[in-house]
């Protein structure tokens, strides 16, 4: 194995990576918020049911929740395990996890603006809707955004999880050539991508939490 031939197997996996990492934040940053709303609602129906889900997220490893969503079709409906790819099933196991943190993360938010706020808003004659959106959601933004940078650093080494199912990530490469060839130089390597992933990451976020200080 030369280093050529090991660095281009790897940058291989860290596309899938990549893919697993930018289609879980495509899926679970907006379901995250009506999730969010949902618990917030004073129908009992609705919030218990969010309640639920969260905690039930929550309070179970991401590797079983990958490996329901995988099976789940198969078990239930009867699907050719075949003709369900992994990396789908570990984009929504993914999607649905990180949802449930980032409902919370958008619920905290929201809930940190004084209530003195929506109460000025109103005597301005300004309606819910307006109020939320114009007021309290561009404030909540700004408030969730080092959270939500923490979940996100958190997701690109979470990635690694999607060999439960044999997905051909970077970290299932990385131990392949690794024990293929007697080595720990893949591993290494492969822990200087997803240092180097995770850098450009927590960079990206803190020029977004810079772009909206002006709120402060």
């Amino acid at each position: 194995m030369t280093f050529w031939s090991m660095t281009a197997d790897l940058l291989g996996g860290l596309v899938v990576s990549a893919e697993i990492f930018v289609f879980t934040l495509m899926l679970a940053l907006p379901l995250g918020f009506p999730i969010a709303l949902g618990r917030m609602s004073k129908n009992p129906v609705l919030s218990g049911v969010c309640r639920v889900y969260i905690s039930i997220v929550r309070g179970t490893p991401l590797m079983l929740q990958i490996i329901f969503v995988y099976f789940a079709p198969y078990v239930i409906f009867g699907m050719p395990l075949a003709r369900y790819p992994r990396l789908l099933a570990t984009v929504l196991a993914f999607g649905f996890n990180y949802a449930a943190y980032f409902a919370e993360i958008y619920r905290g938010g929201i809930l940190s603006i004084d209530r003195g706020q929506h109460e000025a808003a109103c005597a301005l004659g300004l309606g819910r809707t307006t109020t939320f959106f114009r007021i309290i959601l561009p404030q909540t933004v700004k408030r969730v955004i080092p959270a939500i940078g923490n979940e996100v650093i958190t997701l690109v080494k979470d990635t690694s999880l999607a060999f439960t199912i044999a997905v051909t990530e970077m970290f299932t490469i990385a131990k392949q050539l690794s024990s293929s060839n007697t080595t720990m130089t893949p591993l290494i390597a492969a822990g200087v991508f997803y240092y180097i992933f995770n850098y450009l990451v927590a960079y990206g976020m803190e020029r977004l939490e810079k772009h909206y200080s002006y709120y402060d």
